[in-house]
């Protein structure tokens, strides 16, 4: 259920659905309009001239089995890239009809220029990752607190010679061909963030009964956690050729799992990581500090506005204004409920991007997308719609 939606706002929203739906499915919009001013939106959100709320959904290519009708096939959608590319030009063929663009990439990067992909941070941990359903699925490598222990010890090792470790074989070879070619080499700012990433490793219970247990083991997985991620990007920072003080800034997080720890546990396990981190790779006050957790995780809204997050992808039953009680400077992605756009639940819909716009109205700084994933169901037509309800009730 849409939060804190009022009957004024589902009037208007019934209005310009009832609208729509006189013009055979197509919601009123100047298209063209629409991304002129879009452009100059998404250019500074907070911008004193900022014309309207930005739009930030791009859609997905999760979304093109609905769209075109077929059956979902995600394991060919991911692996074949020449299925992705049909799917993504007849999609496309569609936005352009109805949205008056082209969303998805329909692009492949050749063989020839694509880096070998170095061990990530659940190879340092010994987890492997299972395709189950609709995607891959990381495994747990611990089950007691004495094989996490034993876990750690290995890790150490690894962490002493990370590079060995890291770089599979004929790498140096494969460097200096991408090189000649100008291919720049991978950048590793990006992380599932320290929650979801140890539960995964340990389980969800049994990392919660870890740190109420044995916080001295705890304290060690959160340490050792923090280490790998700065070892594996320091490995592949020397790799392209930066220093410590040429490599660029910034850092994102995905957590949806810290929902799962109160505020304490979560300050205890989860915040030194993040800080660690932020203090390498985004120490400034402009750097990028970004988390995506599509959860109920409010309990954690002072420390990472304590944290400084500069932009945050937050769960539906956050608001606007609630995010910007304890984030005041940071750049909200929301809050659209992934399930209302999926299930094309056209009034509220529109009744939610009234409510955010009404909450940003005053300091602006919301791009208007969905509060977490883009999923399959979420329809161009529903699209179009929400652009209309930016043109007609999101100007500032």
């Amino acid at each position: 259920m849409s939060v804190h939606i009022t009957s004024e706002h589902r009037r208007r929203g019934a209005e310009l659905v009832k609208e729509m739906e006189h013009r055979g499915g197509l919601a009123p919009l100047d298209v063209r309009r629409f991304w002129e001013d879009d452009a100059r939106a998404n250019a500074d959100p907070w911008a004193a001239d900022c014309p309207q709320v930005p739009l930030g959904i791009g859609m997905s290519n999760e979304c093109v089995w609905a769209e075109l009708g077929i059956e979902e096939n995600w394991h060919e959608l991911m692996h074949n890239d020449a299925f992705r590319v049909s799917l993504e030009r007849r999609y496309n063929d569609r936005a352009e009809q109805l949205v008056g663009r082209r969303l998805l990439g329909e692009s492949v990067t050749p063989p020839e220029r694509r880096w070998p992909a170095a061990r990530d941070l659940g190879d340092i941990f010994e987890a492997t990752s299972e395709w189950h359903g609709w995607s891959y699925w990381l495994q747990r490598s611990a089950r007691t607190p004495d094989e996490l222990e034993a876990l750690l010890d290995r890790v150490d090792v690894r962490l002493a010679s990370l590079r060995e470790f890291l770089l599979p074989p004929g790498w140096e070879r494969e460097k200096a061909r991408l090189a000649g070619l100008g291919v720049p080499a991978p950048l590793y700012r990006g992380q599932r963030g320290p929650v979801t990433f140890a539960m995964s490793i340990y389980g969800v219970e049994d990392l919660i009964y870890l740190i109420f247990d044995r916080p001295d083991l705890a304290k060690r997985f959160s340490e050792t956690i923090l280490q790998a991620i700065l070892g594996r990007a320091r490995v592949l920072d020397e790799e392209a050729g930066w220093t410590a003080e040429t490599a660029p800034h910034g850092w994102y997080w995905c957590d949806d799992n810290c929902a799962m720890l109160n505020a304490e546990l979560y300050d205890f396990f989860a915040a030194p990581i993040l800080q660690g981190v932020f203090d390498r790779y985004s120490p400034r006050p402009g750097d990028r500090r970004g988390q995506h957790s599509d959860s109920d995780m409010a309990q954690h809204l002072p420390t990472l506005g304590r944290l400084g997050l500069t932009e945050v992808n937050f769960g539906p039953n956050l608001t606007v204004a609630e995010i910007r009680r304890h984030l005041p400077n940071t750049l909200i992605h929301g809050q659209l409920a992934p399930f209302t756009f999926s299930r094309h639940e056209t009034v509220d819909m529109v009744a939610e991007l009234i409510r955010d716009y009404e909450m940003a109205r005053e300091h602006k700084g919301l791009v208007f997308t969905t509060a977490g994933s883009i999923n399959n169901g979420s329809r161009l037509t529903g699209l179009r719609l929400l652009m209309a309800a930016i043109q007609r009730y999101g100007r500032y």
